[in-house]
């Protein structure tokens, strides 16, 4: 059974740095790509980047540079670091599978979906 389980989130300062965590079970992360998503108050899910089976990442144009992917293959865990994190970051952060194309990630959801981890940035 496929399974990510997203934590980390908190009550942060703005320009302050955070690290979430993704722990995936069901698949390895050397098979299949996993991205990273979010869905602030009262707006759409959207995508904030993914990382291949082969270590390449992908980032939305919105977020580029302040937002950072990486993994752990040993223990099989997707982590985003959050710099210089603002007030319109504030959200709830899930990851998901996505599918590759041209060996590239894709910054499109394929479930399954978690219950996400928040991320408020206030002052």
């Amino acid at each position: 059974q496929v399974q990510l389980v997203e934590s980390g989130g908190a009550l942060v300062r703005p320009a302050s740095r955070r690290i979430l965590s993704c722990v995936v079970s069901g698949f390895t992360l050397d098979e299949y790509a996993v991205g990273w998503f979010r869905q602030a108050p009262g707006k759409e899910r959207e995508a904030v980047g993914c990382i291949g089976a082969d270590g390449r990442t992908n980032y939305a144009g919105s977020i580029r540079d302040r937002f950072y992917i990486f993994r752990d293959n040993a223990k099989n865990t997707v982590s985003l670091r959050l710099d210089n994190l603002k007030p319109e970051d504030t959200a709830v952060y899930y990851c998901t599978a996505v599918a590759e194309k041209w060996s590239v990630c894709v910054l499109e959801g394929l479930g399954p979906w978690g219950q996400g981890t928040q991320v408020t940035v206030s002052s």
